[in-house]
């Protein structure tokens, strides 16, 4: 019908996945995520989150880390690198992105995306939860303790609350698996 209003897409989703010790820490001092081996990312839901991901926003350590890991491993999806300095030989679908995060969100919400991944670390995380856009904080928690390592939450973090959405046992290791939506 000539005029109709078009079904306009809700907005974007911001979802945070990423595992977690007992203490809150995301990777060892060094960066490393050794200690994730006895814990698979199916155990927790990976694959099908990853299908329902439209695009995938993460800051340039996580970048690094992933791309010494071989192949990239999220062809087919847009991502948005959160860096200053260029990248090189970024694979199809990568883009480098500085400035401000919350105009950069926006620009991002633009796109039309249903669901963004938001691959830490934790700096990207909390200036997401800064620029209010962190709608969902989902949690691999796997139980060690690191005692060092790197926070899920850096000292710069905004306050914010959530509300728990899902807990459930994963993998037979003990780990649990929790979905937090963010509290207006």
């Amino acid at each position: 019908m000539v005029g109709a209003d078009v079904p306009r897409r809700a907005r974007t989703i911001w979802h945070a996945l990423l595992a977690v010790s007992l203490d809150g820490k995301i990777a060892r001092t060094d960066g490393s995520v050794d200690w994730l081996a006895d814990f698979p990312a199916e155990d927790f839901g990976f694959e099908a989150f990853l299908s329902g991901v439209d695009a995938i926003v993460m800051g340039r350590a996580s970048y690094d880390k992933a791309r010494r890991l071989g192949e990239w491993a999220y062809a087919g999806k847009p991502t948005v690198v959160l860096t200053g300095r260029p990248i090189v030989d970024a694979p199809p679908g990568v883009e480098a992105k500085s400035g401000d995060l919350a105009a950069l969100a926006t620009e991002i919400d633009g796109r039309g995306y249903g669901r963004v991944w938001v691959f830490g670390g934790g700096r990207t995380i909390a200036g997401l939860m800064a620029a209010n856009r962190l709608d969902v904080l989902e949690l691999g928690l796997i139980p060690l303790v690191l005692g060092a390592g790197i926070p899920l939450f850096p000292p710069e973090t905004p306050p914010a609350a959530f509300a728990l959405d899902c807990s459930e046992a994963a993998g037979s290791q003990g780990g649990v698996r929790l979905i937090y939506r963010r509290r207006p």
